[in-house]
């Protein structure tokens, strides 16, 4: 999807997720067409240099693909109520990053002709530029009708992702996974650095970052217990 078929994209979303994928698809010669207002204009303002901020209904009226990148609980209501307004136009890319909602919670644009997309790059987003280096190292799960999936696919690509296809039905179970993997590891650390800390290490992040790096590299490789590698035994 570059060339002929460059798009005007809109972002519904100013955290950590929007703004970045708002700059990859940009990166990938598609053309902003504005954001809406979030809490942190300057680092949005950094990331995407004068796009225009816009409320949510301009930006749909705007775009060919619109980016939705809001919390968890937040999409259907948002997706819901524009479609009451009639905001959603046929032919229209609608894209969500969740990682536990498919199509389904699209299905208000859809039945107003959008079409439906679900991206979600496997990547801690921290809001920053650092986050588009992280892409290209980095699996998106995709889920989209059949006979769009390509284009689905042809955008994770287009962010630097390499894309998987998960079905609709597999989203909630995907989501879990995600979410389990993300609270449970930052949990750990946490607990772990407070250890080191009382325990008069005085930089416990830094003293961990090999150790919990090569251990997690170990277990994604082979799932292999790692107790006994990492008391020595």
């Amino acid at each position: 999807m570059s060339g002929a078929s460059r798009l005007g994209v809109g972002i519904i979303g100013a955290g950590r997720v929007g703004p970045v994928i708002g700059a990859a698809l940009a990166g990938a010669g598609h053309a902003l067409v504005g954001i809406t207002a979030g809490s942190d204009r300057d680092r949005v303002e950094a990331i995407l240099p004068g796009v225009p901020v816009l409320d949510a209904d301009e930006i749909v009226r705007r775009s060919e693909l619109v980016v939705i990148a809001v919390p968890h609980d937040e999409l259907p209501s948002l997706v819901a109520g524009l479609a009451e307004l009639d905001r959603w136009q046929v032919g229209q890319l609608v894209l969500h990053t969740d990682p536990a909602w498919g199509t389904d919670v699209l299905a208000p644009a859809a039945r107003r002709g959008a079409i439906p997309l679900a991206v979600h790059p496997a990547v801690t987003f921290t809001g920053s530029s650092m986050d588009l280096r992280q892409l290209h190292d980095a699996f998106a799960a995709v889920t989209a009708p059949a006979a769009v999936l390509p284009i689905a696919q042809a955008l994770a690509v287009e962010l630097g992702c390499e894309p998987v296809v998960v079905a609709e039905a597999d989203r909630a179970a995907y989501g879990e996974a995600i979410a389990t993997a993300t609270a449970f590891s930052a949990s750990v650390v946490r607990q772990s650095t407070s250890l080191l800390r009382s325990a008069g290490i005085e930089e416990p992040g830094r003293y961990l970052s090999t150790l919990v790096h090569s251990a997690v590299d170990r277990a994604l490789q082979d799932g292999s217990p790692l107790i006994d590698d990492v008391l020595g035994g």
